[in-house]
């Protein structure tokens, strides 16, 4: 687990920024390189797919995008606390007390994503606040408190 002591000034049990910069070294450029990663397999997911829909998903594809990302997110997440791009990067998600992420908390971390993704301001914000915030979090990360940490080096 990464959480560190609790006092009566701290929030949140994640690594301090300050004091382990090293949980955070990278991680906005690692996250996109882990999100190109997951639409490539959902691209290659959804294109598995067209045969079984007589091929007329290829006018919805868009929307099956939308669908089986949003179910590849909250699985993998739910599952290990990261996408398989997340994964490959050497990332996993850890909700405010330093444990990884309960289904509930995926779940509302994948329709976080998928409202910010849909309305462009809100994803710039994201990606503003991961470039300027201390644990390089986006909006949805703010709101529940959650992180993308480096895992550690065993």
């Amino acid at each position: 687990m990464y959480a560190e002591p609790r006092n009566s000034f701290t929030q949140s049990r994640l690594p301090d920024p300050i004091r382990r910069p090293d949980f955070y070294a990278g991680v906005t450029g690692k996250r996109f390189a882990a999100w190109l990663v997951d639409m490539v397999l959902i691209g290659i997911v959804c294109v598995l797919l067209l045969p079984f829909t007589a091929f007329t998903g290829i006018f919805f594809f868009p929307l099956m995008m939308l669908f089986v990302g949003f179910l590849y997110r909250w699985g993998t997440i739910a599952a290990g606390s990261g996408t398989w791009g997340m994964r490959l990067m050497g990332m996993e998600l850890r909700e405010a007390d330093g444990h990884r992420l309960s289904n509930a908390t995926a779940f509302a971390h994948t329709l976080g994503y998928t409202i910010s993704i849909a309305f462009p301001i809100l994803q710039a914000i994201s990606i503003v606040l991961m470039l300027i915030s201390d644990r390089k979090q986006g909006l949805t990360d703010h709101i529940l408190g959650t992180a993308l940490l480096n895992r550690p080096a065993v």
